[in-house]
């Protein structure tokens, strides 16, 4: 019996502009992509509060939150209150941002800086900023000193971390390139290393921002007259929910708004770098 061969089907031809690319990155930016999340929450309290499925003794209405709001202005409580928080928060920071990136580049710029700082930094990572407030009440008292150290103390380490590890991860080429070409070391670092580490120091900043905030809650509540936290604090002693949600909004709103201003910053400070965030 003889098999009968036949030729393959040809197959349609495929129009090229019918073409359609698969999307591999995360797609297109979202105008205010920031404010998507919390407009949603937002809707769900509304909805919760208007429908009855939350109750006021849980979580006060938005209404009696945005009553409660007027009234605080009215009264200047909360403006005297936001400028103290925002004011120890920002000392704080600054601070810690300061030891922090010191410390790193000293760490990352020389081995025996490493042997030297490293070691102390990493203990101080494993132990919490405020299991060291006893410790600092005792030292400094309860005054304003302390509750700038403690939030330093929360911002110090992130920034530590992030900028160390941005120095050392400078790609070796560039300091062969560098010797080859017979550039001093102070230029190299000035123009290679610093630039370089520079996201790695902008993303240990966002995490400072959120360690500062934290730190500012706590500190708040031990033993202070003013401040969100200490309103926070008196309002809970009276049951006052619709005041201690205006002051956990305001903890939001600093926290957002410090944020997204860093994420800005980082965006015009990088515009060399094309990642998948766009």
């Amino acid at each position: 019996m003889t098999a009968v061969l036949t030729a393959p089907a040809e197959l349609p031809a495929v129009d090229d502009a019918r073409v359609v690319r698969r999307r591999v990155g995360p797609g297109r930016r979202v105008p205010f992509a920031t404010l998507v999340g919390p407009l949603l929450l937002l809707a769900l309290w509304f909805l919760g509060s208007a429908t009855g499925l939350i109750a006021p003794e849980t979580l006060s209405e938005p209404w009696t939150v945005v009553t409660a709001f007027q009234t605080l202005i009215e009264d200047g409580r909360l403006q005297e209150n936001l400028l103290t928080s925002a004011t120890r928060a920002g000392l704080g920071l600054a601070l810690g941002v300061a030891v922090g990136a010191g410390l790193a580049i000293l760490s990352g710029l020389s081995r025996l800086g490493e042997a030297v700082i490293d070691g102390p930094v990493q203990i101080k990572r494993s132990i919490p900023s405020l299991a060291l407030i006893p410790l600092l009440i005792l030292w400094f008292g309860i005054g304003e000193q302390m509750k700038i150290l403690t939030i330093a103390l929360g911002v110090l380490v992130p920034i530590y971390i992030h900028t160390h590890n941005g120095l050392r991860g400078i790609d070796g080429r560039y300091a062969e390139l560098a010797q080859t070409v017979d550039i001093r070391r102070s230029e190299f670092i000035r123009s290679v290393v610093l630039p370089g580490a520079l996201p790695g120091f902008l993303l240990g900043l966002r995490f400072a921002v959120t360690s500062a905030l934290l730190a500012l809650v706590v500190v708040e509540q031990v033993n202070s007259t003013s401040g969100i936290g200490h309103m926070i604090t008196l309002a809970s002693s009276y049951g006052q929910t619709d005041v201690i949600v205006v002051g956990l909004v305001l903890y939001a709103v600093l926290g957002l708004v410090a944020d997204t201003t860093l994420r800005i910053i980082e965006r015009k400070a990088l515009t060399w770098r094309r990642t998948l965030e766009g």
